[in-house]
């Protein structure tokens, strides 16, 4: 009897336990932040997969909650772990980045207010190094990823809708008008949009052919069905000249990275069938190409302004720039003072005036010279280093960095708020799941795949 007594008083401490365990799960796990650590840590996940949703959709959005997920952050940092972090390059390079842009302003001859403005799009870069240091640590870094795509589905959905009806837009001016796409534009822009349909139509690769080799077939047909809507809204509602350039390199670097030779020929030539099938059935897809021809012949023999000819002339003007101060640049923020120095007595596109040269490089290259270049370079070179690996999350960071370097051509986009949020977002969480991957490895004396 002794026994079963201490047997049962056992049984309902270990039901207690249960219980108790049970109680902190869920929205009792999230309020109980003031004494938990667990939920504390929990409470910045769940801030980061509410950045991730908001991204598609909204811009006041963003800054709020990451403003919040930084307040949420801070009380959760181990301070000499943290600092350790900062020392890898991964976080220097953004940070110095940062200290350019802040030092820049020293010698640039714009006025104050310009250069302060100039130095914020490099302020977001400060998070990297604190998303490489949370997601080191959090398990649930998978749950961002999922819930900017299940975001991304929604925009999606929403564009099939505004395809059919243009007055469904919030954003009627880039959904209407002579200069822009005329259907599909829920809210922000087609290029915004566009980058984040490649981005998730192609992440979405990894995994179909991960399940496609374990014999999941009904998952990656659905995935694969995600995936080829994306494309689909692309081809037929809207798709960006920047992505259409970019998409078949990022395809081809999957393709050279992640299959057999022979198998990568197939893809590649299934894709390209795939690509003459839907030219000669998207008008969408025949006048997005046509315009880069279009715009630069009607620029050249009448003198209008369009998107291709003014950036080959504010990518002329740059170098020039760039070739009277080429060690440290002008300085932060004088981009638009040295533009509107050039149209001075100009006409036509040529005296248009910009503070962005739509060109990454150059952007750098104006303000800081060499030095900025440098840095710009050797930030991704070693983000994209950081990603060598065969894991879902490794896939994920090589993308975003590929597709930021490649957009940046064409485009300021790492200091664009959309696409460098998302760069910020992707490598940041992608980078601690790869650390962590790294760190286990270790602990456990065997190399990740």
């Amino acid at each position: 009897m002794p026994g079963a007594c201490s047997g049962g008083a056992q049984g309902v401490e270990m039901t207690e336990a249960v219980k108790r365990e049970n109680e902190l799960s869920g929205l009792s796990l999230v309020l109980s932040a003031w004494h938990n650590p667990a939920a504390r840590i929990l409470n910045v996940d769940l801030l980061t997969v509410l950045i991730a949703i908001l991204l598609p959709w909204s811009t006041t959005g963003v800054v709020i909650a990451a403003a919040l997920w930084v307040i949420a952050l801070a009380p959760t940092l181990e301070l000499d772990k943290f600092l350790r972090s900062l020392r890898r390059p991964v976080a220097v390079l953004p940070i110095a980045m940062f200290a350019v842009a802040m030092v820049g302003t020293l010698w640039s001859d714009a006025p104050w207010g310009e250069r302060l403005y100039a130095v914020s799009p490099t302020l977001k870069l400060l998070v990297l190094p604190l998303l490489f240091y949370h997601f080191e640590r959090s398990p649930r870094g998978l749950w961002v990823f999922i819930a900017f795509v299940a975001s991304c589905m929604l925009l999606m959905a929403a564009s099939w809708l505004v395809a059919l009806d243009p007055n469904l837009s919030l954003k009627l001016y880039f959904s209407r008008g002579p200069f822009y796409p005329a259907n599909g534009i829920l809210v922000k822009n087609y290029i915004d949009q566009s980058q984040e349909f490649v981005l998730c139509a192609v992440a979405l690769v990894y995994p179909v052919m991960t399940l496609l080799r374990m014999k999941r077939i009904w998952l990656a047909a659905l995935l694969a069905a995600i995936a080829a809507g994306f494309l689909l809204n692309m081809m037929f509602v809207v798709i960006s000249r920047t992505a259409l350039v970019t998409m078949p390199i990022i395809l081809a670097v999957f393709a050279l990275l992640h299959l057999r030779l022979r198998t990568a020929m197939l893809v590649l030539c299934a894709a390209a069938i795939f690509a003459a099938l839907v030219w000669n059935v998207s008008p969408q897809l025949r006048a997005t190409v046509w315009k880069f021809v279009a715009d630069y012949q009607q620029s050249q023999m009448l003198g209008n302004i369009s998107g291709t000819y003014s950036r080959l002339e504010f990518w002329q003007k740059s170098l020039r720039f760039f070739a009277d101060a080429p060690v440290i640049g002008h300085g932060t923020g004088s981009t638009r003072g040295l533009f509107e120095k050039a149209a001075a007595g100009q006409l036509g596109i040529h005296a248009e005036i910009t503070g962005n040269p739509h060109n990454q490089t150059l952007n750098a290259a104006v303000q800081w010279g060499v030095i900025g270049i440098g840095l710009l370079y050797a930030m991704w070179l070693v983000h994209l280093l950081l990603f060598r690996g065969d894991t879902l999350a490794a896939w994920i960071g090589l993308l975003v960095v590929v597709q930021n370097v490649f957009t940046s051509l064409f485009n300021s986009h790492l200091f664009d708020f959309h696409e460098g949020w998302m760069y910020v977002l992707g490598v940041g969480v992608a980078g601690g799941m790869t650390l962590r991957a790294k760190r286990h490895a270790q602990k456990f004396n065997y190399s990740p795949p």
